[in-house]
């Protein structure tokens, strides 16, 4: 009888720099990806509202939302890239469970794309449809990111792999685990708070041409900021009380590193909401960009204590050949010049 657990590919150089790049990468993937989501908030609220400056507040968001969407796509394709190299035994797997689903995350992501294009370029004649518009494109945008958490949690858990012997369709969704809806609500809420944050950043960069939409946008997205922050921590919460105990004790002394990080983030948290009620927006986000980095390195950790007993680092056999690699580290210097130049030349056109 075959393992479930298939065996593990190699890798042309040693995990630490695959690891690395993830854990790199990883986190400004979610930048943008948060930018992207808050926006979408900011952006149906705005309208909403319906008064004329938020009207203006919602078409600059459409403007960028768009250009937020590609980031994040384009930023997503290396750590996913990384998790593969890494961890691809055990995403393939679950991604044929799921098979149907994962698919399905191309086009959905192709007609979101569209209808936030669409909001954007048809502003003025779509009217209050526009928030229809939106919506539909935030709510498939959402789609997606549920699909991502069911994939990214069904990697870890090969006990439940077996039900493919009861449905080999390809669409297996992991909603056994109690950790799903938790987990995935800590993106999505922690998302739009960073979101609200990029929009009160944003509006500091408008503020220079329009200082009455600039202050209108940093208001706006602070209160987001705040509030979103407040529910993340309870949602943080659940989270943590529904993980298996072995893996919540983790962050609990178990681990050393894990409950560092896991008391530095709680500090950070602490520290954003303070200087964020302060409105000290450039420091709110620094502070936040650093507190990311750390969710990430307890993501990583809550992994790992994970696989323990199916799979680790070590098991990867290496095989040297480095010129991927190098070429890679080339590619992504010159990649992110090229991006950091396109950004700055789309928002200094938004700003004529």
């Amino acid at each position: 009888m075959m393992p479930m657990v298939p065996t593990p590919d190699s890798i042309p150089t040693a995990w630490g720099y695959f690891q690395f790049f993830l854990l790199l990468t990883f986190p400004l993937h979610l930048f943008f990806m948060n930018a992207m989501i808050g926006s979408s908030v900011v952006a149906i609220y705005a309208h909403l509202k319906g008064d004329d400056e938020s009207k203006n507040l919602a078409y600059e968001l459409a403007k960028v939302i768009p250009l937020l969407i590609a980031l994040a796509v384009n930023f997503g394709v290396a750590p996913l890239l990384f998790v593969q190299v890494l961890y691809g035994h055990l995403i393939y797997s679950s991604s044929v469970l799921m098979g149907v689903f994962w698919i399905l995350i191309v086009p959905l992501l192709l007609i979101a794309y569209y209808a936030i294009y669409w909001y954007d370029f048809k502003f003025a004649s779509l009217g209050r449809a526009g928030i229809l518009v939106l919506s539909f494109g935030y709510l498939l945008l959402l789609i997606i990111g549920f699909f991502f958490s069911n994939n990214m949690t069904l990697m870890l858990q090969p006990e439940f792999w077996g039900a493919y012997l009861e449905n080999s369709s390809g669409t297996l969704l992991n909603s056994q685990d109690a950790v799903l809806w938790p987990r995935y609500l800590h993106f999505m809420v922690g998302g739009s708070a960073v979101g609200g944050l990029f929009v009160a950043l944003y509006g500091r960069f408008i503020a220079r041409r329009d200082p009455a939409l600039g202050d209108r946008a940093t208001a706006t997205g602070l209160k987001l900021f705040l509030v979103l922050t407040l529910v993340q921590i309870a949602v943080g919460v659940w989270f943590l009380i529904t993980l298996p105990r072995e893996h919540m004790l983790l962050f609990m002394g178990q681990n050393g590193l894990a409950t560092v990080c896991f008391l530095i983030a709680l500090l950070l948290v602490l520290m954003a909401l303070f200087t964020a009620f302060k409105k000290r927006v450039y420091l709110t986000t620094v502070i936040t960009a650093v507190l990311v980095y750390f969710m990430v390195f307890m993501r990583d950790f809550l992994r790992g204590g994970y696989l323990k007993d199916v799979f680790s680092m070590d098991m990867l056999q290496v095989l040297p050949e480095y010129s991927p690699m190098i070429f890679f580290v080339v590619n992504l210097v010159i990649g992110l010049i090229l991006i950091a130049w396109m950004v700055r030349a789309a928002f200094t056109r938004c700003e004529d």
